[in-house]
């Protein structure tokens, strides 16, 4: 009897082990309420969508995905004691990419906790802070930015904005931290070394998801004679900037870092088209019909779009997921080595994270608020269509000034 029930009990336990398989907690902290909601809460459910997703096709190494979200406001100590609030609930590995200066406060506390924690280390996965630092000389073993950063953007615009003749007059508007100056000042220095013809009339710094009407930014543009306008905004900031240029009838280019935010396209619609530029890793008019799909699916399911603002998500999880497995393990640290010099094949082409600087190295795409497009972005007909590609050795640049230290 005993032999039976020792052989039923093994057999329950075998059955039970998916069951009972440790999650591999992810834990998200960015902005889940106030003005910036808007950019938190789609990465939230691209998050869990993509998750439930890969815990079909099971999970990291037979483990599950479980997505925790923590709401940081936006501000960088609340993000310290999110972070806090992450480890404690068993998070291993934490991801924000909304605001740079909250970026810099987690690459500092992520090393100090690793220091002070050997065996119990998190990753902080970067889905969108692109200020150039953080992987020239503040580089970190810690960190890996599945985004590329900001002048490595402004290297592929320039280069498009080279080839424009009809650009002559050029107006900075960006938002006042790090990453707002950062752009301004690689724009200026690549404008001067590829178009020194080009003039730029004005430059402006606005509070970050303060301003409620652009409209004074707008006429001050509006009155310097500028045929094409350069932003990093990001948010609301885009959001309101672009409505307040249609309104005021400001009819030139706006060449975006974020022109994809949530709510341009809805609140512009035909206002946008031809006008709304954007330097990014992806673009609305995919020839691959699964993708074409999953934005459908997800924008039915939860109101946000798929590839407007956000695939880079899916290419995190899933290098995370292929280093989880080249690693055979789901610990931190593991992982990490595994990460550096992988590649992954993605509908828009190959992108390899840089072990040197733990960088992602992806093409970029220039494309243009369109009309008709076969999958339309929040509901509507209208998505950003291709104009040209820059391929990931015309972007790449070197990693600066990165001495990174890696456990032994």
């Amino acid at each position: 009897m005993r032999s039976a029930i020792s052989i039923l009990f093994a057999a329950l336990m075998m059955m039970a082990g998916p069951l009972l398989a440790a999650p591999v907690k992810i834990a998200l902290i960015d902005p889940l309420t106030g003005p910036m909601a808007s950019t938190g809460l789609p990465v939230l459910e691209h998050l869990r969508f993509d998750a439930r997703r890969l815990n079909a096709n099971g999970g990291f190494n037979g483990d599950p995905i479980e997505i925790i979200g923590l709401d940081n406001k936006i501000n960088p100590q609340e993000s310290l004691v999110q972070l806090q609030k992450a480890i404690d609930e068993g998070a291993r590995y934490i991801v924000q990419g909304n605001g740079s200066a909250v970026g810099s406060a987690l690459i500092a506390a992520v090393d100090k906790y690793n220091r002070r924690n050997p065996g119990k280390e998190v990753l902080y996965l970067n889905h969108g802070a692109v200020e150039p630092s953080f992987t020239n000389e503040r580089c970190s073993f810690w960190h890996f930015r599945f985004e590329a950063h900001s002048d490595m953007k402004m290297k592929a615009l320039t280069d498009w904005i080279a080839k424009r003749d009809d650009i002559k007059k050029i107006y900075l508007i960006n938002q006042d931290y790090s990453f707002g100056h950062a752009l301004a000042e690689a724009a200026r220095t690549m404008l001067k070394e590829k178009r020194p013809d080009i003039e730029i009339v004005g430059t402006d710094f606005h509070p970050l998801s303060k301003v409620k009407d652009f409209t004074p930014y707008v006429s001050k543009i509006k009155a310097s004679g500028a045929d094409a306008i350069i932003t990093g905004n990001w948010g609301q900031d885009i959001t309101l900037l672009v409505k307040a240029a249609a309104e005021f009838g400001l009819n030139v280019p706006f060449l975006t870092y974020y022109g994809g935010s949530p709510g341009v396209v809805s609140q512009l619609g035909e206002q946008g088209v031809d006008r709304i530029y954007e330097i990014y890793g992806y673009y609305g008019d995919t020839d691959d019909d699964a993708i074409g799909e999953r934005q459908k699916q997800m924008y039915e399911d939860k109101k946000w779009d798929y590839f407007l603002f956000y695939p880079r998500i899916t290419v995190m999880l899933e290098m995370l997921q292929k280093a989880a497995d080249k690693a055979g393990s789901n610990d931190p640290v593991d992982v990490a080595r595994a990460l550096e010099g992988l590649s992954l094949e993605t509908s828009y082409g190959t992108v390899t994270m840089r072990g040197e600087d733990h960088q992602l190295q992806t093409p970029l795409f220039v494309s243009v608020l369109k009309d008709d497009m076969p999958y339309g972005a929040e509901g509507t007909d209208f998505n950003f269509a291709k104009l040209d590609r820059i391929e990931p050795e015309a972007v790449t640049m070197p990693a600066t000034g990165c001495r990174m230290r890696r456990p032994k």
